[in-house]
């Protein structure tokens, strides 16, 4: 199957329905499944990854139900169902989960799909044996397996090359039986992130000492978090793709849930990306009846942009399919950790090349070139979800028409991304692998069906 997308040409216009943050969903999830009575999780998420994280909290014995468009999470002890946990596709879920399964009841094995040894989590697992945490990973990658063991403390150092690293040492520390001390070592990509993981534990009860320069973190041990009610703020890295494509096109466009306010009032890891998009000429206004962001112009070309991959990296797709059409060179900086992403995002989007964009890689830094116009291409999304949806925005303002693989990608993070975006007017569908055989035959009668993809109504996970 591919994800077909053609150009539009035409004003886009509508609503955008900006999802909950997944951001927050998985550490509320995670710290409401360790704070022993109920905790209520406020706005849904149906994002492929966060069904992953319930499934293995669930798989520990956690309980959680879907109450109206709020999740009930019944913390407690882990006690396990079995003795494997799948994390699915969920990287987040994994680094997260690691070592909090040191505090079930029985011996656990972490277990993911067969793309996951290629996860960095190597210093992360060493940093939790230094904490105390008895596991065991042949191939330093899942499966790693977790025997039942609170740590023990003690002064455990990482490289603060990812922020899952820190966030799952923070954590789980303290449940350990003695004190804590967390050191982030060499380049701290991804700061916002380990502060979103204090804020949420502080959220919980749990007490965490930052120093003043933010790389050493000091827990006490012993400690039990309390049940706590968590409104999972609009997801700032998906309205991304939304806010990319009023940039490429004329537009009147309302992003519903996303609050009109300054980034310092916003409450996620990449609230930067509205001042960086700001800057680069994308005119966002309040709505005056919603007091939401509203995206409204006659076409413009926007303005080439310096950012620092190191606080958005999420964002690094979306960013490098503006610059690629922005009037100058785009500098994205500091990018070499967002090549140890779902895929090599650095080396997916040069793909961007094929559509006639000028992009180049100089150590770490992705210079983008700004073009006047693309070109549809067959491109690879690696099967990663932000990948197929930058890449399919850019197919928007591509001539002719661009495919995309692995289509369905999307449902990680943005499961109605393709209705959100076909409803302000673009134009992606799914291509069914039978209907292309359909194509190679053409004896047989022509199927007359419309190949346009429904995206996945929200649902709620299976209890």
């Amino acid at each position: 199957m591919r994800l077909l997308v053609k150009r539009s040409s035409e004003q886009v216009k509508g609503q955008i329905a900006v999802p909950t943050s997944k951001y927050h969903a998985h550490r509320a999830l995670i710290l409401a499944s360790l704070a022993p009575g109920t905790s209520r999780i406020v706005g849904l998420s149906n994002a492929q990854h966060i069904r992953h994280t319930i499934t293995a909290l669930r798989g520990l014995g956690t309980r959680i139900e879907v109450d109206g468009d709020d999740f009930l999470v019944h913390g407690g002890p882990y006690r396990p169902l079995r003795s494997q946990v799948s994390v699915g596709g969920a990287g987040t879920a994994l680094y997260f989960l690691t070592g909090l399964a040191s505090l079930a009841s029985s011996p656990v094995t972490v277990v993911g799909p067969k793309s996951f040894p290629r996860r960095l989590i190597g210093p992360q697992l060493q940093a939790l044996s230094d904490l105390g945490i008895d596991l065991d990973s042949p191939t330093g990658g899942p499966p790693i397996s977790v025997r039942p063991r609170r740590p023990k403390g003690g002064h455990a150092r990482i490289e603060g090359i990812l922020s899952q690293w820190i966030s799952g040492l923070l954590m789980v520390a303290p449940f350990a039986t003695g004190p804590s001390a967390i050191t982030v070592e060499g380049e701290f990509n991804e700061r916002t992130y380990v502060d979103l993981t204090v804020r949420m534990m502080r959220r919980f009860g749990l007490r965490v000492d930052v120093s003043a320069n933010g790389r050493r973190f000091d827990i006490e041990p012993g400690q039990c978090p309390t049940p706590a009610t968590v409104v999972l703020p609009p997801d700032v890295g998906a309205a991304a793709f939304g806010l990319a494509a009023t940039a490429l096109h004329p537009a009147d466009v309302l992003f519903r849930g996303l609050p009109a306010l300054p980034t310092d009032q916003l409450d996620h890891p990449e609230a930067d990306l509205l001042d960086i998009v700001a800057g680069m000429g994308l005119p966002m206004t309040a709505d005056p009846a919603t007091g939401m962001v509203r995206v409204r112009h006659d076409g413009i070309r926007l303005r080439p942009a310096r950012i620092d991959c190191r606080a958005v990296p999420d964002t690094l797709p979306a960013l490098s399919v503006l610059g690629a059409l922005a009037d100058g060179t785009t500098v994205l900086d500091n990018v070499a950790h967002v090549r140890l992403k779902e895929s090599d995002r650095v080396e997916a989007m040069l793909q961007l090349t094929r559509m006639g964009a000028r992009i180049e890689q100089r150590g770490q830094r992705l210079l983008c070139h700004g073009v006047e116009r693309l070109t549809g291409a067959e491109l690879s999304s690696f099967n990663d979800h932000r990948v197929l949806m930058s890449l399919a925005v850019a197919g928007t303002a591509a001539d002719g028409e661009t495919r995309l693989t692995y289509p369905n990608a999307y449902r990680g993070s943005y499961p109605r991304f393709l209705e959100e975006m076909n409803g302000i007017g673009l134009n992606m569908s799914v291509e069914r692998e039978r209907e292309r055989e359909r194509e190679r035959e053409p004896e047989r009668t022509p199927d007359r069906s419309s190949t346009r993809a429904s995206a996945p109504a929200l649902a709620a996970p299976a209890n």
